[in-house]
């Protein structure tokens, strides 16, 4: 179970990245960022965001055109 949630449900890029860097940044390391996006494009966004930061993306999926990452703050 992540730490905390953020929904950027309905959000276009860049927004839902833009959000997460804020949000990651009042969690501890080791804490994890849950996120649900409605945008196809985030599923690259989120991996090269992973891959910039070194925050690991730990989990990505879909559920009827709801997409879910899990990010670890490194």
């Amino acid at each position: 179970m992540a730490t905390a949630t953020l929904d950027t449900k309905g959000m276009n890029c860049p927004i839902p990245i833009v959000m997460v860097k804020k949000r990651i940044k009042d969690l501890q390391s080791g804490e994890t960022l849950e996120v649900l996006s409605t945008d196809p494009g985030s599923v690259r966004d989120f991996e090269a965001f992973s891959r910039a930061t070194g925050n690991p993306l730990l989990e990505s999926d879909e559920n009827a055109g709801i997409f879910r990452f899990v990010i670890q703050k490194s």
